[in-house]
């Protein structure tokens, strides 16, 4: 009875998968009707050409610049790194973002819950790819192209990955696709739909591997300077250097090593305005794909309302500051610009209007994050300044001051800051990070990586008169909770502690 009862409900929710995928995608003429069949030995695969393993392809990429991956990976996603941090408050009064304003977040909050099964939706899209692209009985399907769509398929669940590490913990690490449920497997493939969570170690061993796969000749593509919008080989190289900083894998010889293979790829703009600005008629950003992006999701289309959350769309003469948006500066914030005579970085990072509403400032010149200020705006994941300042980073962490303070001085002088270092300190790179990259999804995780994270946090509302009352920053809330519905439906999941 038990198997029985498993494998209804487990027939039931892989239906629903498929047809979620689908009804999500409908990307040409394919459909669950007609898609896949039998190669030549006779044996079931699920894509039947090239042109089939296209729309899996496609589908991966959709994922990211579609409305779940605007609200997932770029709306929440900097709820987390700024408004959970110290660069930012709520300013809408929503219960997820107050929770997570305070340290208060828990299990039920549901922009958390939405954000894993958001997260872990992209990786059964990575993995459709990863684990059918060898499979496909075309002969007009290269080998060369099979690689490269594999690889271009692992960087992105390594990114996500490296998210869902960094913010959970411990997460189920799930690199197979589960097989059509039958009584004769329900024990066997039970535990694939729900898997208990792997180690830390163990997922950053995964994401390694995969990466360094991508990076092997013939593999993931090399960067195109036309569209950055790819997972490029500059892309894996920047990732392997972003994770060689975090402590569970800490090797700062490595983190410079693939920096210095970025470098190779890319180079700072001369202005950082041109990183974000509008074209003079304000019809379109001013450039897409700079030379300094490497990771750069484009809506040259228009496509972006998340400009919307957060600010109005400067290319739009009817957009007002009707409510108080997401990710308000914070007083914090603008102190740490003010401190180091930041007028640039300040300038194209907030932006000032008058209101009717008072939630953390009075109405006249209240602030506005204003890095997203068009619904033409990119969304810049990675680029260069973030990889140059963690290089100095790990300068630091080796004892070379002189060298850290040397990419910190490239920094600044773009910045127009005249104050050159002699040598840096992690609180000079860290304050710099803060500043080149607010809003960019990094300030959390820069606190928490380098032990940081408690001693700021826990002196916010000393410092910060509009900071809403927090609960203290501690070991075990570092991490954010598992989502409770997902410990309700999987008996294998398990709470972080503390929650």
């Amino acid at each position: 009875m038990k198997n029985i009862v498993k494998l209804t409900f487990l027939s039931a929710l892989s239906l629903f998968f498929v047809a979620c995928d689908l009804t999500r995608n409908p990307i040409s003429d394919f459909s669950e009707l007609n898609i896949g069949g039998v190669d030549s030995s006779g044996t079931t695969v699920k894509f039947k050409n090239k042109a089939e393993m296209k729309t899996q392809y496609d589908f991966m990429y959709n994922q990211l610049n579609q409305n779940r991956g605007i609200e997932g990976w770029t709306a929440d996603m900097l709820v987390y790194t700024e408004t959970h941090a110290d660069n930012a408050y709520r300013g809408a009064t929503d219960l997820e973002l107050t929770q997570l304003e305070q340290q208060k977040q828990n299990g039920v909050n549901k922009n958390i819950n939405r954000d894993w099964d958001y997260y872990f939706g992209i990786v059964g899209a990575a993995n459709s790819v990863i684990c059918n692209v060898d499979s496909v009985p075309d002969a007009t399907f290269t080998a060369a192209e099979r690689l490269q769509w594999k690889c271009e398929a692992l960087i992105l669940r390594s990114m996500i990955y490296f998210d869902l590490v960094r913010l959970w913990g411990d997460v189920p690490l799930i690199t197979v696709e589960p097989p059509t449920i039958t009584a004769a497997n329900i024990e066997k493939v039970y535990p694939l739909y729900y898997p208990p969570r792997d180690s830390v170690a163990k997922v950053y061993r995964q994401i390694i591997k995969d990466l360094n796969f991508a990076l092997q000749p013939g593999g993931a593509p090399a960067i195109d300077n036309n569209n950055k919008f790819k997972f490029s080989r500059t892309v894996a190289n920047a990732l392997l250097a972003k994770i060689y900083a975090e402590k569970p894998v800490r090797d700062y010889d490595k983190v410079i090593s693939y920096s210095n293979e970025v470098e190779k790829d890319v180079s700072l703009v001369a202005n950082y305005g041109d990183l974000f600005d509008m074209n003079s008629a304000k019809t379109a950003l001013k450039y897409t794909n700079t030379s300094e992006s490497i990771f750069e999701i484009s809506f040259a289309g228009g496509g972006l309302w998340f400009t919307w959350l957060v600010g109005i769309d400067q290319s739009d003469p009817n957009s007002k500051y009707d409510w108080a948006k997401w990710l308000t500066p914070s007083r914090d914030l603008l102190k740490a610009f003010d401190d180091s005579k930041d007028i640039v970085r300040k300038a194209e990072t907030v932006i000032n209007a008058d209101v009717t509403w008072t939630n953390e400032y009075p109405t006249k010149g209240y602030p506005f994050m204003y890095k997203y200020r068009s619904k033409y705006s990119s969304v810049i994941k990675i680029r260069l300044a973030d990889i140059l300042l963690l290089k100095a980073e790990a300068y630091v962490g080796k004892g070379d001051g002189t060298s850290a303070a040397a990419l910190v001085n490239q920094i600044r002088k773009r910045a127009k800051i005249t104050n050159m270092l002699s040598t840096a300190t992690i609180d000079d790179v860290l304050n710099e990070r803060r500043l080149e990259l607010a809003f960019e999804g990094q300030r959390w995780f820069d606190l928490v990586r380098n032990n940081k994270v408690i001693p700021v946090l826990n002196t916010l509302n000393s410092r910060d008169i509009g900071r809403l009352q927090m609960n203290p920053v501690t070991e075990q809330n570092i991490l954010i909770p598992i989502p409770q519905p997902q410990i309700d439906k999987n008996p294998s999941m398990v709470q972080n502690p503390g929650y």
